[in-house]
């Protein structure tokens, strides 16, 4: 078998065996982490939660996120991987159940702190994983692969989320049944990824033996490659300047992005009030939205891989995100087909920056260091979802308006791909052709 087949049968292989179960993995992981925003559609009703009541509730899971992450990912690259993700899922499947049984304020903080606490390192782990089975070349299209799980899990989860809302079963109303038979799920799966995933590419028995060969043959040369350019441990990577501007221009993303993901329902339920929309309809006219960025989200990661170029991918993304969600706040007033048409293109910019953005961490890293790396930025990313829903939820109980507060999520996308471009120009360290190679390797004999 020559090399060209060899190569594609292999990534053809792992891609069937890792990305479909990884993709229901975190498919259920995005919907137990967002389905929050369709519970209050119910729950702040029931339960009396003003928007910055909600907000905060909603939030306070990223400030748990942020404080497990680094060290939750320092321990999972001593254990493994397949562990961790088994660990994670049962923990949160269980705290998500918890979250039916709420009332009160603080118990609902309580709850969406532990369930960011027991998540704290998953996705990281995930992407970590699938660094040691594929190439560089193909990360973008592997994290694209089972990332489409975001969007596709919010396409899935609007219909099925406004379904459950109108269970009323045993004394329990629809927003409890949609944390308890959403929770479920994780964790069926957390069990069956311990059986099923393999920690390394030596454990595998689903690979030929010249497929195993080769593909430890070709991560191995990548992985030197990698540490002739910069070899960090786990805690030397948490100090790297690019690990540092990544972390401030994913947090400004993060804060813009789940300032509008958590409220969207709300916000579409406001607008399709207007035309005498159901709750039904709008789950599935939502569901529909997601599914348009989750198409994005595969070509922005297929032509970001084509042209071997990551940060202007990133930056157009999310700045067109950022001037369809100001966009659609203020056609709101004359037109509310146009103002779903710019939520949608406002989705589609903030998913399709994903599978770009987080194809450069491993790009300058390899191994624990990687790890430490993707943590960190996941971990100060993510706790821009703290400040962003709170800030949205605080704003609208001040002005009764969502308007103010959507210029400010898109001010802060705007912001986020100004750093990331400033990280091209400024650092240009992320291994995206032989010429930045040479300069980051010129740069080290320099410094040593």
């Amino acid at each position: 078998m020559d090399l060209l087949t060899l190569e594609r049968t292999t990534t053809k292989k792992v891609t069937l065996r890792l990305i479909p179960f990884l993709f229901l993995c975190f498919v259920i992981a995005t919907l137990d982490r967002v389905n929050i925003g369709f519970a209050a559609l119910q729950m702040n009703e029931d339960l009396g939660f003003s928007n910055a009541v909600f907000g905060l509730g909603a939030g306070i899971f990223f400030l748990g996120y942020f404080l497990l992450e680094v060290p939750g990912s320092a321990m999972m690259t001593k254990i493994g991987a397949r562990k961790w993700i088994s660990r994670i899922m049962v923990t949160w499947a269980i705290i998500a159940i918890l979250m039916a049984f709420v009332q009160t304020p603080w118990q609902f903080y309580t709850a969406r702190f532990l369930l960011g606490v027991a998540e704290a390192s998953f996705y990281p782990c995930m992407v970590y994983y699938l660094s040691g089975f594929y190439q560089t070349k193909h990360h973008a299209k592997a994290i694209a692969g089972f990332m489409l799980a975001i969007p596709g899990a919010n396409a899935l989860g609007s219909p099925l989320s406004t379904f459950l809302l109108s269970i009323d079963w045993l004394g329990f109303a629809g927003w409890q049944w949609l944390f308890i038979l959403e929770a479920i799920p994780a964790l069926i799966l957390g069990v069956a990824a311990y059986f099923y995933l393999d920690d390394k590419i030596e454990d595998v028995r689903w690979l030929s033996k010249e497929e195993k060969n080769w593909l430890m043959d070709v991560t191995t040369k990548e992985i030197l490659k990698k540490q002739e350019v910069k070899h960090y441990t786990f805690a030397q990577a948490l100090k790297d300047r690019d690990v540092l501007i990544l972390s401030l221009g994913y947090f400004c993303w993060m804060m813009g992005y789940y300032g509008i993901n958590m409220f969207l329902p709300t916000i579409s339920k406001g607008l399709s009030e207007i035309t005498s929309l159901s709750t039904q309809s709008m789950g599935w006219l939502l569901g529909l939205m997601y599914l348009c960025a989750m198409v994005i989200m595969i070509f922005v990661g297929n032509h970001s891989d084509k042209k071997n170029e990551r940060r202007w991918h990133v930056a157009i993304c999310l700045t067109i995100s950022a001037i369809s969600m100001i966009a659609s706040s203020y056609i709101a007033e004359h037109s509310i087909i146009l103002s779903f048409v710019f939520l949608t293109m406002a989705l589609c910019g903030a998913f399709g920056a994903y599978s770009p953005f987080w194809a450069i961490p491993p790009s300058f890293l390899t191994g624990a260091a990687a790890g430490g790396a993707i943590a960190l930025i996941n971990s100060v990313g993510n706790l821009g979802g703290f400040f962003g829903p709170y800030i949205v939820g605080y704003i609208k109980d001040a002005t009764g308006s969502f308007h103010n507060g959507m210029i400010f999520l898109g001010a802060s996308m705007i912001i986020g791909s100004l750093i990331i471009l400033f990280l091209v120009k400024q650092s240009g360290r992320a291994l995206n052709s032989t010429e930045d190679k040479n300069v980051y390797q010129t740069k080290i004999k320099k410094s040593s």
